[in-house]
């Protein structure tokens, strides 16, 4: 009688660029809308901080031993300012990230854009975290819901945001549809601004 061969289940790597804020707002996500998946959706502790060291990361482990056909790989990150991450640097990551199969949820200025989404759409671009956090009404709706001082390592701010999800799925659509629209010719996702792609990572998790 012929052995039955294990199925490996497929699974999922989420690569943040920031160390509290993204995985803690991602693997709280989890916990409440894909328990079940728990076992096979992975957020990589990791040092790396740049687009381009996310992105080799995630390659690295696509190519590895541990990982087969079928798995889905994902890299969190920021535009951040032009002048701390240059365009060059997040085509380079961007050209890698597409060649290696390896999704990309970027958002432009920052992660904070998608997180003012849970209260309002905005289509003002920002041109770092600082611009966005001192002109944008951020601090204000947050400490409307019970967070006074922003603390990007805050492992309540999904909790107390977290009724705003699906207004902010929404939002980031509309927003992105008009800023791609407005766009001029040639640009890439690194050049629209504002812009989010956390919720199409939030809707991977949701069908993976």
């Amino acid at each position: 009688m012929a052995a039955h061969k294990e199925v490996l289940s497929n699974k999922m790597y989420i690569f943040c660029e920031g160390a509290k804020t993204e995985p803690l707002y991602i693997s709280s996500y989890i916990e409440e809308f894909a328990k079940n998946k728990s076992k096979v959706i992975f957020i990589p502790k990791t040092r790396k901080n740049t687009p381009v060291q996310l992105v080799d990361e995630a390659i690295n482990k696509k190519n590895s031993k541990e990982s087969v056909d079928g798995d889905v790989f994902w890299v969190v990150y920021d535009r951040e300012s032009v002048v701390k991450y240059p365009r060059a640097k997040h085509k380079e990551a961007w050209d890698k990230a597409n060649k290696n199969g390896i999704n990309v949820a970027i958002s432009n200025v920052c992660f904070e854009f998608w997180v003012l989404l849970h209260f309002e759409e905005v289509t003002q671009p920002y041109s770092s975290f600082l611009d966005l956090m001192s002109n944008s009404n951020l601090k204000e709706k947050l400490k409307a819901v019970g967070i006074k001082d922003y603390d990007k390592g805050s492992d309540e701010l999904y909790f107390r945001i977290r009724k705003g999800i699906e207004n902010a799925r929404k939002r980031a659509d509309r927003v992105n549809k008009s800023i791609i629209l407005s766009s001029k010719k040639g640009s890439e996702e690194y050049d629209y601004s504002p812009y989010t792609k956390v919720h199409n990572l939030l809707d991977a998790i949701d069908k993976f």
